[in-house]
Formats: C-alpha cells, structure tokens, sequence
C-alpha cells in the first residue's frame, strides 16, 4: 500500500500506530524525533508523515517544514496526532495543510485519514 513516516517520542503510541498501520498493509518506518525521522528517512519520500507535534529539540511543525525541503518531498502530505487539544495547535498544523488528529486516537480515524492522505490515481498516467 503506502509508505509511512511515524515520529512519535511516546513509545507506546508509536508501537500502537505501527502495528495498525501495518496490519492495514503499509509499510512504516518509525523515529522518536524530528532528527532521527531525519536520518532514518534517507532519499526516498514517504507517501505520508504521521507526525505527533510534541517531538523533543524539534516540533512536529519544524519537522513537517523541514521534511517539505527535501527534493520530492514539497507537497508531502501529512498528519498530525497529537495530545495538543488547544486551538492555535490544530490551527497551525491545518495552516501547514495537514490533518490534525487528537490522542487519545480512534484507529479506524487514522486510517481514513491516510487513505485520504495519499495521493489518488486519476487514471490519465501521472
């Protein structure tokens, strides 16, 4: 199915969104931070970013940033899931175009919110 990016720093929930996503058929890879999500990701994009916004040393927001940097990676679409229930959180993530998901999380929610992430196939080839 699709490629994953999960960053979370909770180990808990990282497990817990992996193994969903996997049992959905998607390949995941997984970081605790915004720098290891960095390292680990190397040149291939991900199709989406699972991103918590409460990374240590660099946001979900920073990171969202940085990721939209790399060459194939402008229009990454991503979602955050986050504890932040606050207004200007969810508004800051949906400036960056992203969904926003608050935890606790309903897994049949994260997954409608990546297939709706990714991108369709047309039919006309691109």
């Amino acid at each position: 199915m699709a490629r994953l990016l999960v960053v979370d720093d909770d180990p808990d929930i990282l497990a817990l969104v992996t193994a969903r996503c996997r049992n959905a058929g998607h390949k995941v890879l997984t970081a605790t931070s915004g720098q290891q999500a960095l390292e680990v990701l190397g040149e291939t994009p991900p199709d989406v970013a699972i991103l918590d916004v409460g990374l240590p040393m660099m946001t979900g927001f920073e990171l969202l940033t940085e990721l939209r940097k790399r060459e194939g990676m402008t229009d990454l679409p991503a979602i955050f899931l986050s504890a932040r229930v606050q207004q200007e959180s969810i508004d800051a993530g949906r400036e960056l175009g992203a969904t926003y998901l608050t935890k606790p999380f309903v897994a049949s929610a994260l997954l409608t919110a990546i297939d709706r992430a990714l991108p369709t196939d047309d039919g006309d080839g691109w």
